[in-house]
């Protein structure tokens, strides 16, 4: 008995240590093989790599963020705008699928579909004889952003190190071994490319260069140049034709510098060979640890904002993808952290100021024809990328993205006025990195025109968040411009006299009383978004004192949208009839986006709606494609329901295949759509935030979807809207123990609590009364729902909370302590 317990105690003292030694790490046990979704990402926004970790035939697949087939070109239809009349008339009358057979005629692109994201290629370093190893790991520091490979080949240790530089524009290789002498590998260069060149240079240096595909009719116009330099300690370096090759060097530094002519969406006369140039001349000279520490010191910046801790268990000792496969079953919270901090990891390494957006892949990619042409997917994948930006303290990451709605404010100009005779601009579902407006794919998907408006909301989302008038003065034209393309877009529906959108659709889904068309008048998400696009505007103009007459014709027109709708089945309906199906199992659920991202339906202000919401996510089920599942977290926290938004987390965690019909994470916790889409990443890491902070529904909600499984823990550092700062908080048996708040604007801090809290110096709080004054809380009222006479909803209980005010001036800190 004795024994027992001695060995249960020594036990319980390493799984301790251990955990208390629980790095922020991905790590394996074996090599990605052949694998592409096995190998591990790293990026710095403009280079990106996937580290394989093979030993003898490693490979080092390229990405750079310019690297797009094609060039400068517009996708527009002149047939649209003579058509309009007779497909709104079709719609109106009911004729939804001969009003899409026109459509496709005369509104879908005859030019391009949109540009492809396609990679550099792939730098493979062979080692002969390296066969047979042992004592084998590989992992990606998302503290660090570096990864590593380490392995024993006849008694000597081998390591590899890999980052792409956040100081500098190259990626960094760095090879050490425990016995001098032992480094030997042949460097070389594989593209999947049509048009490529690989070349070693007078000085030994290991050259790509290449053109990106044609592409739908439009001839590529980017050029690509590679740079790989070797640094030897010790040791040979040779050359051939197209290979370096090392000889028993004591450690080996390798550089790579990717570079193409792209300028701007309507330039592309750079210089790739100048630049791929000076990337790698500014970076050589430094020492790989100079190099190290500066990278690290740069990623950190960011990363280092918000921490998260869910505590942890014996389960956060095994290998990730061994985790992956037993978190549904175990208890595991350190692995929902990870993940999170994973999806930051993510949006830090292909989201940088001055570089692209993070696509439908990020900025790792290794087909030439990936899947939906890795493009910018706006009818939800591409501002779910963003919707942790503002909110885990990543704001300047937004950038990217915000100075993609500002191109697209200038394209989708004329979009508007060829297509539909408008004012403004508009964007439908689908761009690239030619900012391309126009209808793709086909109407059943293509024919929606709310893309520009929702994404013009990330603009106002980054004003809410900053407070910048500055900014706001800056982008006030675009979201006027959006505004306008709806003033004169809208008609009066016939039956309804509600003004609306016609032709819209509700992304990507049909309803069987359409005849399988998507094809509608004032569907519920293109009323919410128009109502938003008018709401931000009307706010913005107000703030700046601008145009006074545009604000009365915006509320007008904003008085006569058609309201939600509550159906029969006591479920939103998704269109103006009362038509849904609940057995309709569609991974698009678009007309909940007055739930998330919008907060157009409240707890407290509308409950029927809310209520309604649920009803809806419940007839949709849980488990479909990644995205999907991700978007249902965030859904499911602002419905208060901590237990369900914890198991579609499970679903999210869990191994592709297992869910039938649906999607999942691979072993290198990727979103698997499938294929791979990075959107479920993001959108996983917000709703985790949404679960524990809330700042959009009149005041900071801290702790409104708590599931059972964390009642303790902290998280540092997360932003809410109106310039605040969650310092700290902390909780235990689910109720706030400590909490810290920043004011970088100062104003009335508003806080819905789980629980009362006293300030640190022991005064009470005042109690919350009427509408928060806080102008960054200001929320517009919702239209009265329309409810079915044949349905019988009824409010939801909620939790009980506790509302606060406490005034803040600017750059005050706040402490709070349970009572």
């Amino acid at each position: 008995m004795k024994k027992k317990i001695y060995a249960f105690f020594f036990l319980t003292l390493a799984f301790g240590y251990s955990q208390d030694k629980q790095d922020l790490k991905l790590w394996y046990n074996q090599p990605s093989g052949k694998i592409w979704e096995n190998a591990l990402p790293i990026g710095n926004g403009f280079l990106g790599a996937m580290v394989y970790g093979n030993v003898e035939h490693e490979i080092i697949q390229l990405n750079e963020n310019t690297v797009w087939s094609g060039g400068p070109n517009r996708n527009d239809n002149p047939n649209a705008l003579a058509a309009l009349p007779e497909i709104r008339k079709m719609i109106f009358e009911g004729k939804h699928k001969d009003a899409e057979k026109l459509a496709n005629q005369a509104f879908i692109s005859k030019k391009s579909h949109g540009q492809m994201f396609q990679p550099v290629g792939n730098l493979n370093l062979n080692f002969e004889g390296h066969e047979k190893y042992s004592n084998y790991r590989r992992e990606l520091s998302i503290e660090n952003a570096i990864s590593k490979t380490s392995y024993q080949v006849d008694g000597v240790t081998y390591i590899r190190e890999a980052f792409v530089s956040f100081s500098e524009r190259v990626i960094v290789i760095h090879l050490t071994a425990d016995k001098k002498g032992s480094i030997s590998f042949t460097a070389n260069y594989t593209s999947p490319h049509k048009i490529k060149d690989f070349a070693v240079s007078n000085s030994k240096d290991l050259e790509i260069t290449g053109t990106t595909s044609d592409h739908e009719g439009v001839k590529s116009l980017i050029n690509f140049k590679g740079i790989t330099r070797i640094k030897l300690d010790n040791g040979k370096l040779e050359q051939t034709d197209n290979s370096l090759i090392v000889k028993n060097a004591n450690a080996v530094t390798i550089f790579i510098s990717m570079a193409t002519n792209f300028n701007s969406y309507n330039d592309v006369s750079g210089n790739e060979a100048k630049r791929a140039a000076d990337y790698i001349n500014t970076a050589y000279g430094k020492s790989y640890e100079t190099l190290k520490k500066k990278h690290i010191a740069a990623y950190q910046k960011y990363f280092n904002r918000v921490k998260l801790d869910l505590g942890i268990t014996p389960a956060a000792d095994f290998p990730t993808d061994e985790r992956l496969k037993n978190f549904r079953n175990t208890n595991d919270p350190q692995f929902v952290a990870l993940y999170y901090q994973y999806g930051r990891y993510l949006l830090i390494s292909s989201s940088q100021p001055g570089g692209q957006p993070a696509n439908l892949q990020g900025i790792w990619n290794n087909s030439l024809t990936p899947a939906w042409d890795s493009k910018y997917t706006i009818n939800i994948n591409a501002e779910m990328n963003y919707w942790p930006a503002e909110k885990t303290n990543l704001s300047e990451l937004h950038q990217p993205f915000l100075q993609m709605v500002k191109d697209l404010a200038v394209t989708g100009q004329e979009t508007a006025k060829t297509m539909y005779g408008t004012r403004g601009w508009m964007a439908h579902h689908n761009t690239d990195i030619w900012r391309a407006t126009g209808a793709v794919d086909g109407a059943f998907w293509g024919l929606w025109t709310a893309g520009g408006g929702w994404a013009s909301q990330h603009l106002w989302e980054h004003y809410l968040y900053k407070g910048d008038k500055e900014y706001l003065a800056s982008i006030y034209p675009v979201l006027k411009g959006a505004a306008l393309f709806y003033v004169d877009f809208l008609v009066e529906h016939p039956k309804y006299k509600w003004m609306v959108v016609n032709p819209g659709n509700s992304p990507e889904n049909a309803p069987q009383a359409h005849n399988g068309s998507s094809l509608d008048a004032g569907t519920t998400m293109d009323n919410q978004i128009v109502y938003d696009v008018f709401s931000t505007t009307i706010r913005a103009a107000q703030i700046l004192k601008e145009d006074a007459t545009l604000i009365d014709t915006l509320k007008q027109l904003r008085s006569r949208l058609a309201p939600m709708h509550v159906g029969k089945h006591n479920q939103l309906q998704e269109w103006l009839d009362d038509i849904d199906d609940p057995k309709d199992n569609h991974r698009h659920v678009s007309h909940l986006y007055g739930l998330f991202p919008s907060n157009q339906i409240s707890a407290y202000k509308t409950p029927e709606l809310f209520t309604a919401s649920k009803n809806t996510l419940l007839h949709r089920g849980d488990v479909s494609t990644g995205w999907s599942m991700g978007w249902k977290i965030n859904w499911w926290a602002k419905l208060q329901d901590g237990n369900h938004a914890f198991s579609l987390i499970k679903n999210q965690l869990t191994p592709l295949g297992v869910n039938p019909g649906g999607g999942g994470t691979y072993n290198n916790l990727f979103d698997a759509h499938p294929p791979f889409q990075i959107d479920g990443n993001f959108g996983c890491t917000s709703g985790i935030t949404e679960m524990l902070v809330q700042s959009s529904d009149g005041a900071i909600h801290l702790l409104p979807a708590l599931p059972d499984v964390w009642t303790e823990g902290n998280i540092e550092g997360i932003r809410a809207r109106g310039g605040f700062e969650i310092v700290e908080m902390k909780w235990n048996n689910s109720k706030i123990t400590k909490l810290v708040v920043k004011s970088t604007l100062g104003g009335n801090l508003r806080l819905r609590l789980p629980n009362n809290l006293k300030q640190k110096s022991g005064a009470e709080l005042a109690m919350a009364n009427g509408e928060n004054p806080n102008p960054f809380y200001f929320v517009d009222e919702t239209a009265a729902a329309i409810i079915s006479n044949k349905s019988n909803i009824k409010p939801l209980e909620l939790k009980p909370t506790v509302l606060v005010d406490i005034l803040t001036k600017k750059g005050s800190v706040h402490t709070f302590v349970s009572k």
